[in-house]
C-alpha cells in the first residue's frame, strides 16, 4: 500500500493500480485477487461458488423479511440490522438438511432459529420491558396474540429521558420466502403514560386461518413525548424496540 503525494489526488482504477481515499489520506495499491470469470468456472472454486449462492439467498431473504415488517422497522434506529439479519438467515440456510451444499435455502421449519432476533440491538426488548408477557399462535384460527397482565409501567418499563408515553405493538405475519409473498396484520395499544401503575394490554392479530407458511409474531415498543396533546416520536426511534417473540414453522 502506498500513499498518494502531490496536489492531484486520484480515485478509481488505472490499469492494475487502485486509488482511493481513507481516513489516513489518499492511498494506492496494486490490484490483486482472482478474476470473476475464473471463480465462475474453475473447479477449484466450487466451494466458493456454493458459499456465494447461499450468501445471496440469505441476503435476499433478510431483505424480504425487512420489507414484510417495514411499517415497524422504519420506526427504529439500527443501521446494522440488515447485516445482522443476513447472518441469522445464513444460519437458517445452513440448517437445511434436505438440499445439497450450494442449493440450501430458507426452509419453513428452520425459520424458528430467528426467534429472539432484535431489530434494534441498541434497545432490546429484554432490557426495556422487564415485565413478563405471553404469546400465543393458533394456526387453525389464524389468531396470534400478545398479552401483558397487570403491571406497573413506572417500575417495569425503562423509559428514555424526555419520554412521557409509550405504546406496544404486535405484528403477525405468514411469510413464504421462496414465493416472496406475505400476509401481515398489525395491532397497537393505546398510548400509555410512563408513570401509569395498573396497566393491562392484550394485542390480537388476525391472519387467514390454516396458513401454510411459517407464522411470525413480533412484539415492539415505541416511545413518545406529548406536547399540547400531540405525540411526537422520541429521538427518531432510537429507543424503540422490536423483537421476534415467537415463530411457528411448518
Amino acid at each position: 500500500m502506498a500513499r498518494q503525494e502531490g496536489i492531484i489526488k486520484l480515485n478509481g482504477q488505472i490499469g492494475d493500480l487502485s486509488f482511493y481515499k481513507t481516513k489516513n489520506g489518499y492511498q494506492a495499491r496494486e490490484k490483486s485477487g482472482v478474476s470473476g470469470s475464473r471463480i465462475a468456472s474453475d473447479a477449484n472454486f466450487q466451494r466458493t461458488r456454493e458459499n456465494m449462492a447461499e450468501f445471496s439467498r440469505a441476503t435476499k431473504a433478510g431483505k424480504f423479511m425487512r420489507t414484510a415488517f417495514k411499517t415497524l422497522t422504519s420506526q427504529l434506529a439500527d443501521n446494522r440490522v440488515s447485516n445482522r439479519l443476513m447472518k441469522e438467515m445464513f444460519k437458517v440456510i445452513k440448517a437445511d438438511s434436505v438440499n445439497g451444499r450450494g442449493q440450501r435455502m430458507v426452509l419453513d421449519a428452520e425459520t424458528e432459529l430467528l426467534t429472539g432476533f432484535e431489530f434494534n440491538i441498541n434497545a432490546p426488548i429484554s432490557t426495556t420491558v422487564s415485565t413478563t408477557y405471553k404469546t400465543e399462535i393458533d394456526r387453525a384460527t389464524g389468531k396470534l396474540s400478545i398479552e401483558l397482565p397487570d403491571f406497573s409501567a413506572r417500575d417495569l418499563i425503562t423509559s428514555p429521558q424526555g419520554a412521557t408515553h409509550f405504546k406496544f405493538s404486535a405484528a403477525a405475519a405468514s411469510i413464504l420466502f421462496e414465493a416472496e409473498t406475505f400476509e401481515l396484520n398489525l395491532q397497537e395499544s393505546p398510548m400509555i403514560g410512563i408513570t401509569d401503575v395498573l396497566v393491562y394490554v392484550l394485542l390480537n392479530c388476525q391472519l387467514k386461518p390454516a396458513s401454510t407458511g411459517p407464522l411470525f409474531l413480533l412484539f415492539g415498543i415505541g416511545f413518545y413525548q406529548e406536547v399540547n396533546g400531540t405525540y411526537y416520536s422520541l429521538s427518531n426511534g432510537a429507543y424503540n424496540g422490536l423483537t421476534i417473540s415467537q415463530i411457528q414453522g411448518v
